[in-house]
């Protein structure tokens, strides 16, 4: 007759050993995440208008309107990018503020200045109309979170930049730099703050993010020397620009000429 009470207790210890071994073996191996599952949950026409959804967000989007609608500046006349074939008034005032707010912290890093903006004309998404200036009028003009990055250039990459103005035939945002279209349509006479290129320098331009990294074709940006990222989104170079002035300055300085 077979000792039942012996057999379990057996099988008991059995059990306990084989729980215990693999407790040891799972502590030596880490686990780690390898999907990540989700549900998209619609919200229908039907649903947007239920009153608890409206007055649980009634209190965020009040506060959003009130930080967006506050007045930080008055521009003296509309600023847009239709008007001019080598510039614009707005494209020359977004370029002008974003050399002037993003030197400072290049030259508090770096201990070097930046010598040139370039954008793009097509990131420019709306007017400034006249009068008070707002937040929200920052998010339209730039809807996107593209940062300013300075990278450093040659001589060959800065022909390049006035190269690729002329044969877009677009109004792109410039500032600290200035050049002549000749006859045969060729850069000459190109000035970095004024003064003659040179060979072996390294110029410092300001640009954003998606565009050192070669959008809308500027592959010369991604021939660069140095590269320094400046995690100063430009819509918050708009915003920083108007609370720090009470009139926003239209400055029609030309930066392109013709021959």
């Amino acid at each position: 007759m077979v000792k039942l009470k012996n057999y379990n207790d057996e099988i008991k210890h059995f059990v306990l050993l084989l729980t215990f071994t693999l407790l040891i073996s799972c502590s030596s191996h880490p686990f780690y995440v390898s999907k990540i599952e989700g549900k998209k949950i619609s919200v229908s026409k039907e649903q947007s208008g239920i009153p608890e959804i409206e007055n649980y967000i009634k209190p965020y989007k009040e506060h959003i309107d009130k930080e967006l609608s506050e007045v930080l500046a008055y521009s003296p006349e509309t600023l847009d990018k239709t008007k001019g074939e080598w510039q614009t008034i707005i494209g020359c005032f977004l370029a002008d503020i974003t050399l002037e707010k993003s030197n400072p912290i290049f030259l508090k890093r770096e201990n070097k200045n930046i010598d040139v903006c370039f954008l793009n004309h097509g990131g420019i998404r709306t007017i400034i109309p006249k009068g008070d200036v707002t937040a929200r009028n920052a998010y339209e003009v730039m809807p996107f979170e593209n940062s300013a990055v300075v990278v450093g250039l040659k001589q060959e990459q800065i022909i390049a930049i006035a190269n690729y103005i002329i044969s877009e035939k677009k109004p792109h945002p410039l500032s600290g730099m200035t050049f002549t279209i000749s006859k045969e349509n060729k850069p000459i006479n190109i000035l970095i703050q004024g003064k003659p290129l040179e060979e072996n320098k390294i110029y410092y331009v300001v640009t954003s993010d998606y565009l050192s990294n070669g959008g809308d074709n500027m592959t010369f940006f991604k021939n660069n020397v140095e590269r320094h990222d400046l995690d100063y989104k430009l819509r918050n170079i708009m915003i920083d620009y108007f609370k720090d002035v009470d009139t926003i300055r239209v400055n029609k300085n030309i930066r392109i000429t013709k021959e």
